[in-house]
């Protein structure tokens, strides 16, 4: 792009043109693209909007997550971008859905979750949060979480906003505070500043904690694995597991009866971060959990 540029700046009237632009707008640096895949601020933020934690009250390390986040401004969101064996940007690959991922092939950025991944990993120096936006909402490493009817009192900078639904959470984004977040929001734009979206399809959101898990800690095998409301597979659905996930188990009771990839059981455990069961046929281990307590 800057070649194009040199190449016409060599006429009078190019350099003419450029001229009133600069007078006119944001310097010609804001608006051009870099060898890096990168929009440039003007395209990456809401105008007098700073990417940065924008109220008090957060952990420090929530902070740096937002600094974290907020260094990628510009660069291209691109599906599936930021899920390599390390955090960072990576290229990503056509949705097959959305014609505007098309290129996401030669886009080096990230998708939501992989920006929320990069940006954790960055404040702590560990891959806490290597996963999709259902598997960052519904994290261990949870320390509260947030329903939409509490709106935006209770948030500060840092904490994940999650859209979709329970079995569905599509999108993910971190509060800036001040009613803003930085998000990677759909191919063809670049890492923003937004307002912060608290209706819709809003599901809610959650604050982050770095230090150990607590309580019984279980996992799961099998793909696409159901959790359900209550101790039933007749019961509404609330998330399935994409693949083999660590849970968070409270507690575990004698329910309905199945049988599943050639096993019977009767035990169901709860798993509070997700407020839903799944059978035990589904958690490695013996058919009753030792160390998990009776419901």
């Amino acid at each position: 792009m800057y070649t194009a540029i040199h190449a016409k700046l060599r006429t009078a009237f190019t350099a003419l043109t450029c001229l009133l632009v600069l007078l006119a707008g944001p310097p010609l640096a804001a608006w051009a693209g870099t060898a890096d895949g990168r929009a440039g601020p003007s395209l990456a933020r809401d105008a007098g909007t700073d990417c940065a934690p924008l109220t008090p009250g957060a952990s420090a390390t929530a902070e740096s997550a937002v600094r974290a986040a907020c260094t990628q401004l510009g660069v291209w969101y691109t599906w599936g971008g930021g899920h390599g064996p390390d955090p960072g940007p990576t290229y990503g690959h056509p949705d097959g859905v959305d014609p505007a991922s098309d290129h996401d092939n030669e886009r080096l950025g990230f998708d939501c979750s992989g920006l929320v991944r990069y940006a954790y990993a960055q404040a702590t120096g560990q891959d806490l949060l290597n996963g999709d936006a259902g598997q960052q909402y519904y994290t261990t490493h949870a320390a509260q979480r947030f329903t939409p009817d509490q709106g935006s009192g209770p948030l500060l900078p840092g904490d994940l906003l999650a859209y979709g639904s329970s079995d569905n959470l599509q999108h993910i984004a971190i509060y800036l505070g001040a009613g803003k977040m930085v998000e990677a929001r759909q191919s063809g734009t670049h890492i923003m500043v937004s307002d912060a979206r608290l209706d819709g399809d809003y599901f809610g959101a959650v604050r982050i904690n770095r230090g150990p898990v607590t309580g019984i800690t279980e996992q799961t095998w099998g793909s696409g694995v159901w959790t359900h409301a209550q101790p039933s597979t007749d019961s509404p659905r609330v998330y399935a597991f994409p693949d083999a996930t660590a849970v968070r188990v409270s507690c575990q009771e004698h329910a309905q009866r199945i049988t599943a990839e050639g096993i019977t059981n009767d035990a169901w455990s709860f798993l509070p971060d997700y407020q839903a069961w799944i059978s035990n046929i589904y958690l490695q281990g013996p058919a009753w959990l030792d160390s998990v307590p009776t419901c």
